[in-house]
């Protein structure tokens, strides 16, 4: 897949538990966002779980979701519908990943000033 001049690839991270099937894989667990940095909207999305369905279910939470404004949403959303074991670390990553998108979304206004 290819993607616009005007999309961003940002990433948050969090440690998982010991019990979780991908402790054995990774020490952590981390969340990639694609997104569009006019509409700050995601255009797309990865995350390093154990099955291919869990990545899929996720993807169909956040994926057109705004990163900037509707971290809540997606947050209650995923805690509403997703029980998998890494859904604190999950919760955790995409917050990781909206501050680090806030961050990246601050220095480009900055430079644009």
């Amino acid at each position: 897949m290819e993607f616009g001049s005007n999309t961003i690839f940002v990433t948050g991270v969090a440690k998982v538990a010991k019990d979780d099937p991908i402790a054995s894989s990774y020490e952590v667990f981390f969340v990639g966002l694609v997104v569009d940095k006019n509409t700050c909207v995601i255009v797309d999305a990865t995350c390093n779980t154990a099955r291919d369905l869990t990545m899929d279910f996720i993807r169909s939470i956040v994926i057109g979701h705004n990163l900037e404004t509707e971290l809540d949403t997606m947050t209650t959303e995923l805690r509403n519908r997703f029980f998998g074991l890494v859904q604190k670390p999950l919760l955790v990553a995409l917050k990781d990943a909206h501050n680090r998108f806030m961050v990246v979304k601050r220095a480009e206004t900055r430079n644009n000033a």
